[in-house]
């Protein structure tokens, strides 16, 4: 269970890096306001998981600034029946916004450890409604098309 310290940055972040900003979305806020972002990074960069940044999750890769998160989200307007596909899993983050959003959620990674990671971390936090697969997505995945998203 979260610490209610580690809750309290979540909400701070939400209005001061989000809401404040231009994200007015209430789904989209509540969805971010719900995902613990500080379990997606590592041990090693925890401390800063809520602040207004960037952060390296692996293989030159870095999980994107929460705001660009909503504002990215906002734009893409998902509802309850929709299926995503994501290009880029990363450490899974936005995969998992994503999947509080839309029925479903296909996400592709090209870079192995990391489709890997993400995809035992969205598991063991009970993200069900999401399908990680191990591929370069520069032409996209036919199966499940089209996408709504």
């Amino acid at each position: 269970m979260a610490s209610e310290k580690i809750i309290n940055k979540r909400l701070t972040m939400v209005d001061s890096q989000l809401a404040k900003r231009g994200i007015f979305d209430k789904n989209v806020l509540n969805a971010i306001k719900t995902v613990p972002r500080h379990e997606f990074i590592s041990f090693r960069y925890s401390s800063m998981a809520y602040m207004d940044g960037p952060l390296p999750i692996g293989q030159g890769q870095t999980i994107s600034q929460p705001y660009i998160i909503g504002y990215m989200t906002e734009a893409l307007k998902v509802k309850p029946h929709h299926t995503v596909l994501e290009i880029g899993t990363g450490c899974g983050y936005q995969t998992a916004v994503l999947s509080l959003l839309a029925k479903k959620v296909i996400s592709l990674e090209i870079h192995n450890s990391l489709a890997v990671t993400s995809e035992k971390c969205l598991s063991r936090l009970g993200y069900k409604n999401v399908e990680i697969y191990h591929t370069d997505g520069k032409n996209g995945w036919g199966e499940h098309s089209p996408y709504s998203r």
